[in-house]
């Protein structure tokens, strides 16, 4: 459990730097286009790249911290007992299968990737897509060791109530 711990708390501790640098990549773009009229398709892509970044891994931190969407105007009346079976079935039939089917089809994804060569069809793009890529299956093996965290503490807590 430390461990999935530690791992969640570093991939919150990147996207943070990550979302920082996004911050000022787009300032300096901005600038840089309209006070100068200089524009980049190679700063543009890597605003997307980092994009990406911030946004898949911070799905496992979301969960750990509970500010996932979910419907909380019914969640949030049902007793302790009932949330945590909640909780049980839903990272057991929809955040475990959601996770394995994203990983197995992801790691093939980031392999033709790799395989080809991949990188950006406008002229003055980014190279080597499947870094980025790569994310995909590695976000969602973050996410399904928290949902198995997760799921570790509702069964605790239902046992317990």
């Amino acid at each position: 459990m430390k461990i999935i711990e530690n791992i969640v708390k570093s991939t919150s501790y990147v996207t943070a730097l990550v979302l920082v640098l996004l911050v000022v990549l787009i300032l300096f773009d901005a600038l840089s286009r309209y006070l100068f009229s200089m524009g980049s398709t190679s700063l543009q892509e890597l605003e997307w790249h980092f994009f990406d970044v911030v946004i898949l891994l911070s799905i496992a931190y979301t969960l750990k911290y509970n500010a996932h969407v979910r419907v909380d105007i019914f969640y949030a009346k049902f007793s302790p007992k009932l949330q945590a079976i909640i909780n049980i079935l839903t990272t057991l039939f929809f955040i475990f299968p959601l996770s394995f089917l994203i990983i197995y089809v992801g790691v093939g994804f980031v392999e033709m990737s790799f395989v080809q060569n991949e990188a950006s069809s406008d002229p003055g793009g980014l190279s080597n897509r499947w870094i980025v890529k790569s994310l995909m299956p590695l976000s969602f093996i973050i996410l399904l060791l928290q949902s198995l965290e997760e799921l570790i503490n509702s069964y605790k807590e239902w046992k317990v109530l």
